[in-house]
């Protein structure tokens, strides 16, 4: 018997061996390619060409009229975008938590239409629609509103307004969805007992449905801002210039010899988790935590049949204004070169621009660089997702709540500090071009080979969705399977790979395809660790391409055609296999 009890207790603490040895690595990997590229991003911008520490690359970026112009409008580009989303993401929710109108199945599934289009590759069909020549000032034209002779309206208003525009279009979805998460967790016995004490419509949604949904508003809200802060992308394809993201990417060219780009980022770093902290304080930080889930089912109610036609008209109307851009693309994919101008519609079609989309020496190479990138690091990250969510969710180790918020951490920091924490690492040994690791981890260089750092990049930026959509099925499967089968002798390895994987394999599956399709369109990372065009993703080909004269942006539109197709079987079958767990992974 106490041979028994001895056997069971060194199977125990070979079991803790093996997960605390696998703590061990997960966390190394995260302080190495998560926290060591944050720390040489913000160490660049304290240390003169002598190693010294120094303030003057920092303060200098004060001094300079047009660095604090770029963060100004980096700002206004935030706030702007944020408000957008929650004026239109709102009303969206309230409405689709609390009542039933006609047509509400079909608007519903279409919520996440606009995610499958990056808005840097929106920015070109927005071009062609609302430019000086476009298709609405062609139509203004038509009616007599304005001189067709004469250029039209400028809808894009320089470049800002365009950017807001853009980015609202395709980021309000994920504060609808932090949005709806949070309603949907509001006890309906509050709302009736505050009716019942007299409280009116507005001030129950004010002083009670308003404070309780608070944290789904900031979680989205986070996102949403940093996202547009920092987005690179779209100011480029608007040629507006004047703006911290895109003066960071211009200064790559000359970083070795001037850190002030440096200086630049941890500025960006600093704006960014400083409106973090204000937004948890003011907003966050004035919640209320309910003391446990609704007790009851909240009660959906029909709306009469004018109410329900209106509620239908403004989902409509906010879907047919987030698919504006992605019409202008497939439009102006098709388009025969040169022929779309002071028209509403194209004078003439091809479809051969969907053949160079694929065959175009640079689109082709691009695209099997992208897929060598995004399917490597899709397997990284659900080996890396998995272990991480099972440590912290099914054996609750030491240690795992840390792994989890360090996986969460990409989604608070801007993929723009991340990347030039790569370049960072690129320049230091034993990655730089003297160390032992430098053949291979080099984007500076005369012969870059940003494969790795690729990969890298792509795998630690989609982390949190894979370790969330693991965390969700393991919290809705049970543990006894898995002990049952460690109890008869399987080993973890094989406890993990013949239970657990199969019981969350359809979590696996959602988080893994969402992995694989926002890596083949990360923009960040691919315009600045891809230097060489060798070594091009599809973002950075599409981004070449549409700044060349002639047929540059009809190829440029098709290979977003086809970006837009792959993310859109991708969402589809990520909602169809996780439902309303889809939403989680846009959350921080």
């Amino acid at each position: 018997m106490s041979e028994m009890a001895g056997y069971a207790g060194s199977q125990l603490r070979m079991r803790d061996v093996y997960r605390y040895g696998l703590f061990a690595l997960l966390l190394a990997v995260l302080l190495i390619f998560l926290i060591l590229p944050i720390v040489l991003s913000v160490a660049g911008g304290f240390v003169d060409v002598d190693g010294h520490f120094t303030l003057a690359y920092v303060t200098s970026i004060f001094k300079d009229p047009l660095l604090v112009q770029g963060l100004i409008n980096a700002l206004l580009i935030g706030a702007c975008t944020t408000l957008g989303c929650l004026a239109l993401s709102l009303p969206m929710a309230l409405i689709a938590t609390r009542y039933n109108f006609p047509g509400k199945g079909v608007v519903g599934a279409l919520v996440l239409v606009p995610l499958i289009l990056p808005p840097f590759v929106g920015a070109i069909g927005l071009r062609f629609l609302l430019g000086r020549f476009g298709a609405v000032n062609a139509m203004l034209g038509g009616v007599g509103l304005i001189s067709p002779d004469e250029p039209g309206i400028n809808f894009l208003g320089g470049g800002f307004w365009a950017v807001v525009l853009m980015e609202v279009l395709h980021l309000y979805p994920i504060l609808y969805l932090n949005v709806t998460a949070a309603m949907a967790n509001l006890d309906p016995a509050l709302d009736e007992a505050a009716l019942n004490l007299g409280a009116g419509r507005l001030r129950r949604f004010f002083r009670l449905t308003l404070p309780l949904i608070m944290p789904g508003i900031f979680a989205g809200g986070t996102i949403v801002f940093i996202w547009s802060f920092t987005e690179l992308g779209t100011p480029l394809m608007f040629d507006y210039y004047t703006v911290t993201p895109v003066q960071i990417f211009w200064g790559i060219t000359e970083l070795e010899s001037n850190p002030q780009t440096f200086a630049l980022v941890v500025v960006m770093l600093t704006v960014a988790l400083l409106m973090y902290v204000l937004g948890k304080f003011f907003l966050g930080g004035r919640a209320y935590e309910m003391q446990s889930k609704a007790s009851i089912a909240s009660q959906v109610q029909k709306l009469p049949p004018i109410a329900g036609w209106l509620a239908l008209l403004f989902f409509t109307g906010v879907t047919a204004l987030a698919i504006l851009p992605h019409i202008g693309v497939v439009l102006a994919s098709v388009t025969v070169d040169g022929t779309w101008y002071r028209s509403v519609l194209p004078a003439q079609l091809t479809a051969n621009h969907y053949v160079q989309a694929l065959t175009h020496p640079l689109a082709e190479g691009a695209i099997r660089n992208s897929l060598m990138y995004s399917i490597t690091a899709m397997i990284v990250c659900v080996a890396m997702g998995l272990a991480i969510a099972y440590l912290a969710v099914r054996v609750k180790i030491r240690g795992g709540g840390l792994l989890d918020a360090l996986a969460m951490l990409p989604l608070a920091v801007p993929g723009l500090v991340m990347a030039f924490g790569y370049v960072a690492m690129s320049l230091h040994w034993p990655f730089g071009d003297d160390g032992p690791l430098g053949w291979m981890f080099s984007v500076l260089g005369a012969n870059p080979q940003p494969f790795v750092l690729l990969v890298i990049a792509y795998s630690v930026r989609r982390l949190p969705y894979i370790v969330r959509s693991a965390s969700a099925g393991l919290e809705q499967t049970s543990g006894q399977l898995e002990e049952a089968a460690l109890n008869l002798g399987a080993s973890l390895a094989t406890s993990i790979r013949r239970v657990v994987v199969p019981l969350i394999m359809a979590n696996l599956i959602a988080g893994g395809v969402l992995v694989f399709a926002f890596s083949m369109l990360e923009v960040s990372d691919s315009l600045i660790l891809a230097q060489k065009e060798n070594a091009f993703p599809i973002t950075k080909a599409i981004f070449t391409l549409f700044t060349r004269l002639g047929d540059g942006p009809y190829i440029a539109s098709a290979m977003g055609v086809w970006g837009m197709a792959l993310l859109t079987v991708t969402l589809v079958g990520a909602s169809v296999l996780m439902g309303r767990k889809l939403g989680a992974i846009f959350r921080v």
